[in-house]
């Protein structure tokens, strides 16, 4: 709601540029998309390993977090 409020503010002020963001950002989006799915991935491997490190104590029976 917040980026199109912007984006109708843009309009106003400057409406050439408003219906360039307007085409532009699908094809930023399609850009960025590989660099989310690592960010994903990259993340996913983290609290994997957070698992495996915080798995002796969690076996034990320690009460954390």
């Amino acid at each position: 709601m917040t980026k199109f409020l912007l984006w109708l503010i843009l309009l106003v002020i400057c409406w050439p540029l408003a219906l360039l963001a307007l085409l532009l950002y699908p094809i930023v989006w399609l850009l960025l998309l590989p660099f989310r799915l690592v960010g994903i991935a990259v993340g996913g491997v983290f609290e994997l390993l957070k698992a495996i490190l915080f798995l002796p104590a969690r076996v034990l029976g320690m009460r954390g977090k």
